[in-house]
């Protein structure tokens, strides 16, 4: 059974980032429109949170407080970093209620090079575990670790007191196969190179009653970069290239109790996947060229920024009729709505008790027709004088999370702290 878990995970990331079949309407029955349509991407482990502080925060950081792991949510946080460097260390098991060897792995780490710049690095390695393949006479063709990392550079400046803006270079590689024939084609590894652009606002001036407060906020479009491909069969699919944006409030009621609230919106900018025409035994018609014809919504097979712009008004929306033509008679507003629910909400609250003791909880939504995923998270925070450490956990409220009831741990170190430390002694 765990083998057949872990065959079915690599299946379906590897087969699942072009879906024909998640919005069709048979054009003999119209009542039938979409209930799930879900935007798919090649390797989507670039969006789980790599640590456990904004795993606790509702998978939630593009505006919090700028920490070692901003690389991912917001790598122009690292411009406001005070120490001289420092490195982190987060381990996130994987469906663990199902299987043992699943897991997502991440180092990153930060160099001041001087008062505004800052350098900044990442890797990420998501392991499926050891796989035995067969053929479909249940022959063995051999062991696999399929596995897929990526590892990017940041370079973060300060345009003021306030202000920072970061580039972010990234290498990604997906090999889930090891090269075996999948319906008699080869596959082989696929790899792709992206960029984040990202920017960050911090004033720390800001006044809520008689308290002094910290007002935050901040965008990142990630994984910007070239489609990805697994066979030489010329298809390839979309980078999870996505927008995070949100703001965040930290209250300080005295040198002692801190408070922060943090919201945020996140949007894939790939394309939707089009509601297909079906002929009467519910196969999708295709013309002379042998491409599937679509009844509602927008061609997928578009260009990198043709598919970013034209995410926000792609959605195929909900088919009411067809008309005398052919044509779908789309309800009105529907298209709209389906694009507000591609928006994914998070929200999260962080208390510090004198800078060294954290508690954190936050809310992660996605709507039932993008993936229902919906879940709680939980978490503590412990900061020390030379390290500090996180846990996270999850609360899968809407369906089963494959982070679901496990603790994810993030351990940091403090290059200037050490450095102290080692002095005294």
């Amino acid at each position: 059974m765990k083998r057949i878990y872990k065959i079915y995970i690599a299946a379906g990331i590897f087969l699942g980032a072009y879906t024909e079949a998640n919005a069709q309407v048979n054009n003999s029955n119209v009542s039938e429109v979409f209930e799930l349509n879900t935007i798919t991407t090649a390797v989507p482990f670039l969006l789980i949170a790599p640590d456990a502080r904004g795993g606790a925060l509702g998978d939630a950081g593009v505006s919090t407080s700028p920490d070692i792991a901003s690389s991912h949510w917001n790598p122009s946080k690292l411009a406001f970093l005070e120490g001289s460097g420092g490195a982190s260390i987060s381990y996130s098991p994987w469906l663990r209620n199902l299987v043992g060897d699943i897991s997502l792995s991440y180092v990153s780490g930060y160099y001041k090079l001087n008062r505004m710049s800052t350098l900044g690095a990442s890797f990420r390695y998501f392991s499926l575990g050891d796989i035995t393949f067969t053929d479909i006479n249940g022959n063995t063709i051999g062991n696999f670790t399929p596995n897929e990392l990526a590892f990017d550079v940041t370079y973060a400046m300060k345009l003021s007191e306030r202000w920072a803006f970061a580039m972010t270079a990234r290498y990604i590689n997906s090999n889930l196969t090891q090269g075996i024939t999948v319906n008699n084609q080869e596959t082989s590894a696929g790899s792709s190179v992206a960029v984040d652009v990202s920017t960050y606002y911090e004033n720390d001036e800001i006044q809520i009653g008689d308290y002094d407060a910290i007002f935050r906020a901040g965008a990142n479009i990630s994984n910007i970069g070239a489609k990805m491909s697994y066979t030489d069969n010329n298809e390839s699919d979309f980078l999870p290239t996505n927008l995070r944006i949100g703001p965040s409030l930290s209250i300080e009621f005295d040198d002692y109790n801190t408070i922060t609230i943090l919201a945020e919106a996140n949007k894939l900018l790939v394309p939707t996947p089009p509601i297909y025409k079906l002929d009467e035994t519910g196969t999708i018609i295709r013309d002379s060229e042998g491409n599937p014809e679509i009844l509602a919504g927008r061609d997928p097979n578009v260009g990198i920024v043709s598919g970013m712009l034209g995410s926000f008004s792609d959605a195929p929306g909900i088919v009411e009729s067809i008309d005398a033509n052919g044509n779908a008679v789309i309800q009105q507003g529907s298209v709209f709505r389906e694009e507000m629910n591609e928006i994914t909400l998070s929200g999260g609250l962080e208390y510090w008790y004198d800078n060294q003791f954290a508690v954190r909880m936050g809310y992660f939504y996605e709507h039932p027709t993008k993936g229902n995923r919906q879940y709680f998270t939980v978490g503590l925070g412990l900061k020390l004088s030379v390290f500090s450490l996180d846990m996270a956990y999850l609360i899968a409220n809407a369906q089963q999370n494959p982070l679901a009831n496990t603790i994810r741990f993030s351990l940091n170190f403090d290059f200037d702290s050490f450095a102290s430390q080692k002095e005294e002694n």
